[in-house]
């Protein structure tokens, strides 16, 4: 006869997790799920997270025989992100307001961990994990398409001050970046 930890009555239905042991509610826990897959408790994340990116945001990629700095024996892949103009979604700040779209280029190494890194973010982005709606930090403009927590080496060159490379713990970042976000 435990109580459940969200709606604090005694459980119906128990359904138990495995990261913590705790037994809720299972309509209670299904309903906390759909809005973020994580314990309540614990913070241990069940699956992967569902973004608000854009549903008209596109990837495409290119490759180059060009080499990154820290990169010498590779060529480049190029990420080419298109999200055009459109209006705001009920999961966005301004439902029904327009946003201003954009277009991003990416870099990665095209060696074995850079593809990695490209299996890894062509989830997020089918997952619209890597862009949202939201105030600019750079412009300050608000109803903008902005990145959503996994970064990106936006320029070739210049280090991480400029967002480029060399940078030699970037990839690994980026994965756990994207890791926390149940991209695996």
């Amino acid at each position: 006869d435990e109580d459940c930890p969200i709606c604090m009555d005694k459980v119906v239905r128990p359904k138990r997790l495995g990261c913590c042991n705790n037994v809720f509610c299972t309509d209670c826990i299904d309903k906390a799920f759909q809005v973020k897959p994580v314990c309540p408790l614990c913070g241990y994340q069940s699956g992967v997270l569902k973004g608000t990116q854009p549903i008209t945001a596109e990837m495409e990629i290119a490759t180059t025989s060009r080499a990154l700095p820290g990169y010498d024996e590779c060529g480049t892949i190029q990420i080419i992100y298109d999200i055009p103009n459109g209006f705001q979604e009920d999961c966005h700040p301004n439902p029904g307001r327009p946003y201003q779209g954009t277009r991003r280029i990416a870099f990665l190494p095209d060696n074995t961990e850079g593809r990695k890194v490209l299996k890894l973010l062509r989830k997020a982005f089918k997952n619209r994990l890597v862009f949202t709606i939201g105030t600019s930090v750079t412009t300050g403009d608000t109803d903008a398409v902005i990145w959503n927590d996994i970064h990106h080496k936006t320029s070739p060159s210049g280090g991480p001050s400029n967002y480029g490379y060399p940078d030699p713990g970037y990839l690994r970042r980026v994965t756990d970046e994207l890791a926390a976000k149940g991209i695996k």
